[in-house]
Formats: C-alpha cells, sequence, structure tokens
C-alpha cells in the first residue's frame, strides 16, 4: 500500500505542481476487511498522537460484526472514523458555522471555538449517518472527531492510524487514486455507506 508505507517520502519527492494536483483531490480512506485483525492498534495510535484526553472520546473505533449460527460462527472487524463525506450533513445541519470542508482535499474540519456544544445542540451528530461526532465534556462538551491527522499532512506524513497499523488494513490518499490502486467496491459487511453524503471511502469487503 504505497500512500501509507512510503506517504511522507513520496510527498516530499514531488514536484510542487504535482502534489497541489493531488492535495486538490478529495482525500479517502481505505479499509481492507479481510485484513483487519481487531487489534485496536489504530485506536491506541489516534488517541497517543492527539493527547490523552481522547480517553473520553473515540476518534476511531473498531467495531465487530458477528456472523452465523453456532457452530458456523464468524466476526469481521470494521476500523471507523469521520469519513470525510463529499457532501457532509453535519456541515449543513450545524447552526452556528463551526464545521468546514477544505477547499484544497476535501476534509471535513471542526473549530471548536464556534460550536455551542451537545447541552444545546447536537445536530451534527443526529445529521451524521455513522453517528460519528464526539463531544468532549473536558471541553465544554464541544464536538470534535478525526480531522484526517491534517497537522501531519501539512508535514507530508500520513494519518497515524494508517501508519501504525501492523496489517496494513488502512490505506488513504486521493480517492481517485485509491480507487485505481485497489478497485472500486460497493461496501464491507454490515456497513450500510449514505449515498446522500458520500462519504469518502473505500472498502474491501471479507470474503
Amino acid at each position: 500500500m504505497g500512500w501509507s508505507r512510503s506517504a511522507a517520502r513520496s510527498v516530499r519527492r514531488m514536484p510542487r505542481s504535482l502534489k497541489f494536483e493531488l492535495r486538490a483531490m478529495q482525500l479517502a480512506f481505505l479499509i481492507d476487511q479481510s485484513r483487519c485483525s481487531g487489534c485496536f492498534t489504530c485506536v491506541v495510535a489516534c488517541r497517543q498522537w492527539h493527547s490523552s484526553e481522547l480517553e473520553v472520546t473515540a476518534w476511531r473505533r473498531v467495531e465487530a460484526i458477528e456472523e452465523g449460527t453456532f457452530p458456523n460462527v464468524g466476526v469481521t472487524f470494521f476500523s471507523l472514523s469521520c469519513l470525510h463525506c463529499r457532501k457532509p450533513s453535519c456541515l449543513s445541519a450545524c447552526p452556528a458555522g463551526a464545521i468546514s470542508k477544505r477547499d484544497e482535499d476535501g476534509l471535513v474540519l471542526v473549530n471548536p471555538q464556534r460550536c455551542v456544544g451537545e447541552m444545546q445542540c447536537g445536530l451534527c451528530r443526529e445529521a451524521c449517518p455513522f453517528h460519528l461526532p464526539q463531544f468532549n465534556p473536558r471541553h465544554d462538551f464541544r464536538m470534535e472527531k478525526c480531522d484526517f491527522c491534517a497537522e501531519r499532512l501539512d508535514q507530508g506524513k500520513g494519518p497515524i492510524c494508517v501508519e501504525a497499523c501492523p496489517m496494513e488494513a488502512l490505506d488513504w490518499g486521493p480517492f481517485d487514486v485509491l480507487m485505481k490502486r485497489h478497485g472500486m467496491t460497493g461496501g464491507g459487511k454490515g456497513i450500510p455507506l449514505s449515498k446522500e453524503s458520500e462519504p469518502s471511502v473505500l472498502i474491501k469487503g471479507k470474503r
């Protein structure tokens, strides 16, 4: 997975014009359910990188999807964070204008200073098809969520969850690049993707 293991080196070597072309695209995650073992390394890496205060919230989480009946049972894991939708319903629902979509790469970002908090609002979580917005009680219950490690991207690095995954079950990059590299997929097990919000994610289902 080129972007997950050599993102920093590749981006630094690119001509400035090509860097801008890639950043102007919609960045996306790829989730490979056939590789995810449910080890939670991505969750731990996210918490450690962004600060210990994430112990009260979860910008990335791993869900287990059980299927079958005994003795023929199985489990599939799914690593989930904000999917930085092309048409984010949280953005249109926010009355305070605290949510924006970054022009150069399509990331959906939050300005916590403008958020009025869960007690007075909470409409972003209600609008999100995946109920991913988090409200931190240590920050006056203001909304926070995965920011695709925007600060690391600006430094020529990749998202910490992708770089930490020992199974290479996560990848990232411009949506069109990921689609060509991994092939377009319709979705994995137990993951209904919203057509209205157009989440920026490709999913390789477990066979």
